[in-house]
């Protein structure tokens, strides 16, 4: 479907058609008829397959034509971080640049200034607010917030925000809200909690389900057996053979991220740390400076896994595996984003094969095995993880790794180099 067959808005048109985007991604299709007909709509759709456009052009569109008052806030959309707020707010710039619509974003930090231009916002009516729950409760308690005029109540990554523990203060700015709105919800998953939620503050929600939260077949995923001590010089290999820049390496905890850092840099490899350890300013230009290219490796911790839009990212490894399959999803899909291929690669331990085995299942397919570099020296053994999971790390031979004699076998490196990225520009936003 083309965005032209949809009932948007000529000036939206005009944006989407000023920014090459002219066909719809399926959750655009499924969702902007609904939200455009006004009916509270849930949507399960995992990140990067264009959700925040799924709104934001129904939004504008039914700003331009509904009776709203231009001289209060007219509606709110809520995110669990600073970065999607941000993401959020640049996107809003663009689609909305022929409406006459103003926009604010509230989002946490040090920067005084940015305190006063939210108040500014809030006090004088922005038609859009975008926020995170917690600064903008904290400017509800500080400040009377007339939110009267709100019409529009759309929650992106909700599940991420309980997650985070934000239900109470969804609920605290709910309850602010007038009863006679829409709501809308996207969410990567849909637990207990987000439906008691929905229950809670939408009326007879239309449900688009897009899908099975899996990665798409863009994403060359792999995987590689080793032993703990082998992982920096693996990904030292893996970044010396291919030449990569815009790599994004993902660690389970701060204090390792931290570690893995300062190993990679004494390996003379360019990576710069992403954690919650950082001050906002710090975390900004962190961004900021990997965007431009000016950081070939980004070691994070799950913090960046979700809503931040880096288009050309060519591989993603995660140097440990996530607990959750969930989390592989959304770590991987940093890749393959905007229509362009990518690979990710994912080291497994011996300690880490029972969590690797509940991803294959729920991707329903053994991931390719790469062989160890000789460089690295051997390999941990088949039978090791067949006895911590009962199935190791799969895709490639599934024989013992021990040849006949008993002595652990030797393999040589295999990695992949040199794929390609697409770059159509037809579909819109992440």
């Amino acid at each position: 479907m083309f965005f032209d067959e949809l009932a948007l808005s000529d000036e939206v048109l005009d944006a989407l058609w000023d920014m090459h985007f002219d066909e719809c991604t399926p959750v655009q299709a499924e969702t902007i008829p609904v939200i455009l007909d006004g009916r509270d709509v849930i949507s399960c759709a995992q990140t990067g397959t264009g959700k925040t456009a799924a709104y934001i052009l129904p939004l504008l569109t039914n700003l331009a034509y509904d009776n709203h008052d231009p001289n209060k806030l007219n509606a709110i959309i809520m995110a669990p971080t600073r970065e999607l707020a941000q993401q959020i707010d640049q996107q809003m710039e663009g689609f909305g640049f022929y409406v006459p619509f103003s926009s604010v974003a509230i989002y946490g930090g040090k920067d005084n200034g940015a305190w006063g231009n939210q108040v500014s916002g809030l006090q004088k009516g922005a038609d859009i607010v975008i926020a995170t729950p917690g600064r903008l409760l904290a400017q509800m308690n500080i400040y009377d917030v007339d939110f009267s005029g709100v019409k529009y109540f759309i929650l992106d990554e909700a599940d991420r925000m309980l997650d985070m523990g934000f239900y109470d203060d969804i609920m605290t700015i709910v309850r602010r809200l007038p009863r006679d709105r829409q709501t809308i919800m996207f969410s990567a998953t849909m637990p207990p909690k987000i439906r008691q939620m929905a229950k809670a503050i939408m009326h007879h929600p239309v449900e688009v389900q897009i899908a099975v939260s899996r990665p798409p077949e863009t994403i060359h995923q792999m995987c590689a057996r080793l032993f703990e001590a082998q992982k920096p010089g693996f990904v030292q290999l893996a970044l010396e053979g291919r030449d990569l820049k815009k790599v994004i390496v993902f660690a389970g905890k701060k204090q390792r991220v931290k570690e893995l850092t300062r190993t990679l840099r004494t390996l003379r490899i360019d990576a710069r740390a992403m954690h919650s350890d950082l001050e906002q300013s710090e975390r900004d230009q962190v961004m900021l400076d990997f965007r431009n290219g000016k950081i070939d490796v980004l070691v994070a911790t799950d913090v960046v896994s979700r809503g931040i839009d880096v288009t050309d990212v060519p591989l993603v490894i995660n140097y440990d595996v996530p607990h959750d399959p969930e989390d592989y999803v959304h770590r991987i899909g940093r890749t393959a984003r905007a229509e362009n291929s990518g690979e990710a690669i994912t080291l497994v331990t011996p300690e880490d094969a029972r969590y690797w085995k509940r991803i294959e299942l729920f991707l329903k397919k053994d991931i390719e095995r790469l062989t160890l570099p000789n460089a690295l020296g051997d390999a941990p053994t088949d039978d090791v993880y067949a006895t911590r999971s009962g199935r190791g790390c799969s895709g490639g031979s599934r024989h013992s790794s021990r040849n006949r004699g008993g002595h652990p076998r030797k393999s040589g490196a295999k990695f992949r180099g040199g794929h390609s990225r697409g770059s159509k520009p037809r579909s819109a936003g992440s």
